[in-house]
């Protein structure tokens, strides 16, 4: 079966890379949930998803360098998302 371009996350990048992704993937989501969920800090839900929104933001710049353009719309989707709850916590 032949692999799908659009599905492989880690061309271009090594091991150590991809791993530190989704390190930080999975802190960010932490980091939205946890300070709101928790009432410790809430101030910081905001921020987490200012620095998501970032992040989805430079990933749509990825995929558009790599001419990965199907992609592009569940990066705009998600940044959409991470804006709406950084606007309605500040």
């Amino acid at each position: 079966m032949k692999k799908q371009k659009h599905l492989d996350m880690g061309e271009g990048r090594s091991k150590r890379v991809s791993f530190l992704y989704w390190v930080s993937r999975i802190n960010w989501a932490l980091g939205l949930i946890l300070p709101q969920a928790t009432k410790i800090a809430p101030v910081l839900t905001p921020i987490a998803a200012v620095g998501l929104a970032a992040i989805v933001f430079f990933g749509a710049i990825f995929h558009i360098r790599r001419k990965e353009y199907r992609d592009i719309g569940v990066n705009i989707v998600f940044l959409a998302l991470a804006l709406f709850v950084a606007i309605g916590r500040f």
